[in-house]
């Protein structure tokens, strides 16, 4: 089971890049700003380094905690008395509203956001932004994880389940294809479509500090964080404070957590 855990993300991650790069050459929903070449230069290898890390340091520890707290009864969930499908579902919308308020403290907390602006400073968005972050934020994130599962007593069965969830959101709702505008409006009732997570990575604040919903859109809806009404073809990517596509190299996003800080 261990083994594999640790397969599913990479297998899914790189097959989805393939896909997804495919379609977004074919049909993309504008024209990219800078050169999509010099952006995967530089996400390419933070999504392998950050592929290294979750392997090494988080995949089997979760899969041992996963097992240890079903075995021992520890966690909210193994005390109530409840049908194991239900626990399933309660476990994914719990994981998916952890990762919702784990997002929204990046944005609001100083020092989080220092290594989450990696992830937004990205002049386009596509499918290599999906995995564009710093690998001190997948640290930090990976233990926020395990401490998650511990203390909610996950089943393995949901953490699955939430791991190919996460996986295919983050990269359908990070992707450049362009996608039917009646469609995304569906979706987004319940999930999170391109066009909603395209606002939240609008260089304007009021937009960026929105629409923090990873799986579900529910969360951002029931606590006042959705916005809809913002005109597409006008967001502009990125962060006003990091414009220079020259800077933003893979060793620059390396150091940009220790430099000064800027909106």
């Amino acid at each position: 089971m261990s083994l594999n855990m640790a397969l599913l993300k990479p297998v899914l991650y790189w097959l989805g890049v393939v896909a997804y790069l495919g379609l977004e050459l074919r049909w993309s929903y504008r024209p990219d700003t800078v050169s999509k070449r010099r952006r995967w230069f530089a996400n390419l290898p933070l999504s392998v380094v950050n592929g290294l890390a979750y392997h090494w340091l988080f995949a089997g520890a979760i899969t041992l905690l996963l097992v240890s707290t079903a075995r021992n009864d520890q966690g909210l969930l193994n005390l109530l008395a409840l049908p194991a499908w239900l626990k399933i579902v309660l476990g994914i919308l719990l994981l998916d509203f952890s990762i919702y308020l784990w997002h929204l403290l990046n944005h609001a907390l100083p020092l989080l956001w220092r290594f989450h602006r990696v992830h937004h400073c990205d002049l386009n968005m596509d499918v290599s932004t999906a995995n564009r972050f710093h690998p001190g934020e997948i640290l930090l994130s990976g233990l926020v994880r395990l401490a998650v599962i511990h203390t909610l007593g996950v089943p393995l069965t949901a953490y699955l389940l939430f791991e190919l969830l996460v996986n295919l959101s983050i990269q359908f709702h990070h992707s450049a294809v362009r996608v039917n505008h009646a469609f995304e409006r569906l979706w987004a009732l319940l999930l999170v479509p391109p066009f909603l997570h395209r606002i939240h990575h609008s260089v304007k604040i009021r937009e960026r500090d929105a629409n923090y919903g990873v799986i579900f859109s529910l969360w951002d809806r029931l606590l006042g964080t959705l916005v809809t009404e913002v005109d597409q073809a006008g967001i502009v990517i990125g962060l006003g404070s990091h414009r220079d596509v020259d800077r933003l190299g893979l060793f620059q996003l390396l150091v940009m957590p220790f430099t000064r800080r800027t909106p």
